[in-house]
């Protein structure tokens, strides 16, 4: 199931359960906390809450969600961090995080939200608890079906990747096409029209972005070998066995819904998004020809003139296809993310 980044209040999500930082004595709090009390209803929380605290460091429980547009909320208490005892810190903070998307599964949520925990008065360093967050995260939900929405407030948190972001801003120089920039066309609007366009794969954009960058001391090419007569779902379906990849293996290293790509598999006609197309063709670590390829067959083309493609483009031919780091970067870019 899949994971996002995204910038919200989470007391306004549409999600099974939605995770409270909250403190050992499960008392009602400020911040997040605060937030989510008011949001419930405060006296029928805290009184919801004393029944079931106090709660161990790492520890997850579960109350109705009342007035909340959830049916629960899971209450966790993340670590006051502590540089002296960074390794205990974050076993801690995983913790949190394994035992919320755990209680959650026991109540048959199919949907969680967090906060970024312990990131406030408790003092993680952002970037290091977006990265503990980021991979327990991951790590759970490549076992278990659950989607997983991270709610994180502004760019702080993204300060580890520097080096990786200064990488893909200097690509973003060097091949955005400068005329469109300022006026540039969020994915989203391009989408709206991708029905219109479909039947006519060379009228997208600009010409594929490949033809300006090389992708020498990568796989040699995978034959697609793409006809005319083939479905965009036929074609999907036969290079995941040509790979010898499982459907599984495939969906959740696109971060797609189970049911998504179930509609896939029983839809000879099925036509992905953009995006959704993208997410398949990294999740298959196809190259940059491969890739233009692939998104032919759905009527789409990688453009220079967008700056959603040239990041997606930057990590192809760096050969780098973890898609949760490629939605770290573009979310910097308040780009749309890949899959889900």
């Amino acid at each position: 199931m899949p994971f996002t980044i995204i910038r919200e209040d989470i007391t306004k999500l549409k999600v099974d359960a939605i995770v409270n930082a909250a403190n050992t004595g499960l008392k009602m709090g400020g911040g997040v906390c605060g937030a989510i009390f008011k949001a419930a209803g405060p006296a029928e929380l805290q009184a919801a809450c004393d029944k079931i605290g106090p709660i161990k460091t790492g520890q997850a429980v579960i109350t109705p969600g009342f007035g909340l547009p959830v049916k629960f909320v899971i209450h966790t208490a993340g670590p006051v961090y502590r540089q002296d005892e960074k390794e205990e810190s974050e076993r801690l903070l995983r913790a949190a995080y394994t035992n919320s998307m755990k209680l959650a599964l026991e109540n048959d949520c199919q949907s969680v939200a967090f906060p970024l925990i312990s990131s406030g008065i408790y003092g993680y360093p952002k970037d290091e608890a977006l990265r503990v967050a980021s991979t327990a995260i991951q790590d759970f939900i490549a076992d278990h079906d659950l989607d997983v929405k991270l709610v994180v407030w502004g760019r702080a948190a993204f300060s580890a990747g520097r080096e990786l972001f200064g990488a893909v801003k200097s690509y973003i120089s060097e091949h955005y096409v400068k005329e469109h920039r300022g006026k540039h066309r969020d994915l989203l609007d391009v989408e709206k029209k991708e029905l219109s366009v479909r039947s006519f794969p060379s009228q997208i954009g600009a010409e594929p972005c490949h033809e300006s960058v090389s992708s020498a001391g990568m796989a040699a090419p995978f034959d697609l070998d793409t006809r005319l007569d083939e479905s965009f779902a036929s074609m999907l379906l036969r290079m995941i066995d040509s790979k010898g990849m499982t459907d599984v293996e495939v969906y959740k290293r696109a971060n797609l819904d189970r049911k998504l790509f179930s509609k896939i598999r029983s839809n000879e006609n099925y036509m992905p998004s953009k995006r959704t197309a993208i997410a398949l063709a990294l999740a298959l670590e196809l190259t940059l020809e491969e890739t233009d390829k692939f998104l032919k067959q759905a009527g789409f083309a990688l453009s220079h003139a967008v700056k959603f493609d040239v990041i997606v483009e930057y990590f192809i031919i760096s050969g780098s296809y973890d898609i949760f780091k490629i939605n770290e970067i573009l979310f910097e870019y308040d780009q749309p993310l890949l899959g889900a």
